[in-house]
């Protein structure tokens, strides 16, 4: 188990630029925990955290996220972006899923807002969740952040899911029919992690997330809690939150709905 403590470095395969601090362990509770708890004692940006499997993985509003033991690349990247672009570390993440997917398995998934890669993403077929995204910050003072991203991809995963996720979910090898490489999968995405940086520091990692959403332009519902939203995704703004119609959503549910006949 990794419990914020050095785990063990990468075989030094990996020349990622700012993300080549990378640690691996079997398994852990969740690496965004973990990240979080080095990132609160003050450790750099760009250390990366990889697990095979994890106990206690979590998504949006405390939902589990469990995968089987390798079948999915989890990991979690510790970056001190400006306290203004804080909000816009899920997009950069997004993106550079996409571009890894792309490279190791032959398609590109789609982004629905705010956190999530889905197939196929154009309204073609109902979209399923590829990956999901998490991210959490830690604020040292008013002008500084840290923010710990973590994303779980499902890679390879057994052709027959569970009922509650026939439906909802896929993996890279079903959508590629083969074996998907995990390592080329990570190898990529830390390399566009770092590659694109500067879109995330300057803002213009927004334009890149528009052009790759599976959410913008689709009737959406948007359940935020007390109140459901339905209406059309007309963008996002440049701090990251998705408009819909006349209205700013900073946080919510979205489920892409069919097109009115």
């Amino acid at each position: 188990m990794f419990t914020a403590v050095p785990g063990d470095p990468a075989n030094g395969q990996i020349n990622a630029g700012r993300f080549d601090d990378v640690r691996r362990v079997d398994e852990t509770g969740s690496t965004n925990a973990d990240l979080m708890a080095l990132a609160r004692n003050g450790a750099p940006e760009g250390i990366v955290l990889v697990a095979d499997h994890q106990t206690a993985g979590r998504g949006r509003v405390g939902r589990a996220w469990v995968a089987p033991p390798g079948s999915s690349l989890l990991l979690s990247a510790l970056l001190r972006p400006p306290a203004a672009r804080a909000g816009l570390t899920s997009m950069l993440m997004g993106l550079a899923a996409c571009a890894a997917v792309e490279d190791a398995a032959g398609f590109r998934p789609r982004l629905k807002w705010p956190n999530d890669l889905v197939w196929p993403g154009d309204g073609s077929a109902p979209d399923r969740k590829l990956a999901g995204i998490l991210a959490e910050a830690h604020w040292p003072s008013e002008h500084e952040v840290a923010v710990v991203v973590g994303i779980g991809i499902n890679v390879n995963w057994p052709a027959d899911l569970p009922d509650d996720l026939r439906e909802t979910a896929t993996a890279a090898n079903h959508i590629a029919e083969r074996e998907v490489d995990r390592e080329h999968i990570l190898q990529t995405l830390l390399a566009r992690l770092d590659a694109m940086y500067e879109q995330l520091v300057d803002g213009s990692i927004v334009g890149a997330w528009r052009s790759s959403s599976a959410t913008l332009g689709r009737r959406v519902r948007v359940d935020l809690g007390g109140e459901v939203v339905e209406g059309v995704a007309r963008d996002v703004t440049d701090e990251g939150h998705l408009v819909v119609d006349d209205r700013t959503i900073t946080v919510g549910d979205v489920v892409h709905l069919r097109p009115l006949s």
